[in-house]
């Protein structure tokens, strides 16, 4: 284990908390920690979280990290920040938070996109004007979901308008962590997409739209300044750096999200390389270099963490939260899961019974769309759960229809990113905390019918990805080193044998979303 030379203390704050890890030079995980944070569900949609809980939760976990053998606080070279996105910060003009963080769960900002977007002549239910404006100039499009920055803020304007009207900038979680670190109120080209304000036709200089401010009244002075993907924002703050025992020269470099670190983590650094990414959400991405939009499949590019580059975003919603759900709250409801140890014991448990039942879980089908649908076909009113279940229904074969489900939406998405991106993907790198398991990779394996790549430490790769931006924001490592220092952990060939089963769930599981969209629209209905 490497002890001497440079690192990066790179810190990936997801919905779950904040993971923080040490990394060289070359890429190796010498030490890491992880420290929960909660998520208040509230009436009407509404989902958030606690900024200054964040800060807390980042702070604990640094100082697990740095207290660590082999860590030496005065090498540490620079901080870099990924994370969740889609999820709004607004605080004043000494940088403190002015009620919770709008999580990107929270759909009570859909109202306002739909009438933003609305028209006479529609598309998918959007207005052809206004459709054809924000994809011409940022690629995407408000969803209709309420799940995009935009919505979250028009939520603020609307029914916190006292709290908007205090709102100094509005931020993006690994944004609000740099302001905690440098004083600077910035987001960078890649971090600032969710608010569909930006300009991207040209991805070496995004900037504010002045016609979609005019459009959403959202001022440009409530918006962070913005700065390139590779910049380096300046040294950490003296205090900060005092409580985290870190050298008063330690750089901090631009944020990213944690799909635009999840593919530097995987190796996917090449134009058209595919990784899947199971984490608290799925999704398939690879970089390509160019802007596109697929309204109907709600697959689109974002500015990447690579100057120049743009990264696909189809990422379909709760994925390894739908597991979570089943095992925690349904199938050991009575255990205790703040327990590390007990909780460990409990998915080791869930995993050896699932590896027992064969390929299909004896028919029983469970959809994931628990929060909603994602691309292929993203809808917001559709739910999930089991379908098909028998009396003799048990553990084994809920966990393992799980597993199988958030395999299901993946293949349901592979031919549509593909045609997107105009190749097919030979193989697929796999990384999130799904990918730690042997029997989800082959499930994946044979329901995706490609060969799987488990990248190694899969459940860091987006705190991998972070420090390998970091190194190259520093100008330490090029771009064509770094897919060859992510190392490949496991390798999972489709079974053959089990493509007829998962050919015909697969359709199943198609024609399930098909023939109850229409139901679920009924029963998720607002009541009158």
């Amino acid at each position: 284990m490497e002890k001497s030379g440079r690192s990066v203390l790179a810190i990936d704050l997801g919905s779950g908390g904040p993971k923080v890890a040490v990394v060289t030079e070359t890429a190796e995980i010498i030490a890491q920690a992880r420290v929960p944070v909660s998520t208040v569900l509230l009436p009407g949609g509404g989902a958030e979280q606690d900024p200054r809980e964040w800060w807390q939760a980042v702070t604990r976990a640094v100082r697990e990290t740095l207290a660590q053998p082999h860590v030496e606080g005065e090498k540490i070279a620079a901080v870099s920040c990924t994370g969740q996105w889609s999820v709004t910060v607004p605080v004043d003009r000494d940088g403190e938070p002015l009620m919770n963080a709008v999580h990107w769960m929270d759909s009570r900002g859909a109202p306002y996109t739909r009438a933003l977007t609305d028209g006479l002549i529609k598309i998918e239910g959007y207005g052809l004007r206004r459709l054809l404006e924000w994809i011409r100039i940022t690629g995407a499009v408000p969803t209709h979901a309420g799940a995009d920055a935009l919505a979250h803020i028009l939520f603020l304007k609307h029914l916190c308008p006292e709290i908007y009207a205090r709102t100094y900038k509005l931020l993006e979680p690994m944004d609000y962590l740099n302001l905690r670190l440098t004083g600077r109120f910035s987001a960078s080209y890649a971090t600032i997409f969710p608010y569909l304000l930006t300009d991207n036709r040209d991805v070496t200089n995004v900037h504010y739209s002045e016609r979609l401010l005019r459009l959403t009244g959202v001022e440009r002075e409530k918006l962070p300044d913005l700065v390139p993907v590779d910049a380096v924002l300046g040294t950490i703050l003296p205090d900060v750096a005092r409580d985290w025992g870190l050298a008063a020269t330690t750089q901090v470099v631009c944020g990213t999200a944690d799909n635009q670190t999840a593919a530097l983590g995987a190796g996917s650094i090449v134009d058209g390389m595919g990784y899947i990414c199971i984490g608290t959400t799925s999704w398939l991405s690879c970089h390509v270099p160019f802007k596109k939009c697929n309204l109907i499949r709600s697959i689109a590019t974002m500015p990447s963490a690579i100057p120049g580059r743009n990264i696909v975003v189809a990422e379909q919603g709760a994925a390894g939260r739908c597991l979570e759900a089943v095992v925690e709250r349904w199938l050991f409801a009575d255990r205790d899961m703040a327990n590390d140890a007990e909780r460990s014991r409990t998915y080791e448990e869930v995993f050896r019974q699932a590896a027992d039942v064969p390929p299909g879980s004896g028919g029983l089908l469970f959809l994931p769309w628990l929060n909603g649908s994602g691309p292929p076909a993203a809808n917001g009113d559709v739910r999930g759960g089991f379908l098909n279940q028998t009396l003799r229904t048990g553990r084994a074969e809920a966990g393992r229809a799980v597993m199988e489900g958030v395999a299901l939406n993946l293949r349901w998405l592979l031919p549509h990113v593909e045609r997107f991106v105009g190749k097919r993907f030979d193989v697929l790198r796999f990384v999130g905390g799904a990918a730690s398991s042997d029997l989800w990779c082959q499930i994946c394996a044979d329901i995706l019918n490609r060969p799987v790549h488990r990248v190694a430490e899969p459940r860091l790769a987006t705190v991998r990805g972070a420090a390998l931006h970091a190194w190259m924001s520093l100008g330490i490592r090029r771009r064509d080193e770094v897919s060859s220092m992510v190392p490949i952990a496991g390798v999972f060939e489709p079974n053959l044998e089990h493509r007829r089963t998962y050919d015909e769930l697969f359709a199943a599981f198609v024609a399930c979303y098909k023939r109850t969209r229409g139901l679920f629209a009924q029963l998720n209905r607002p009541m009158q």
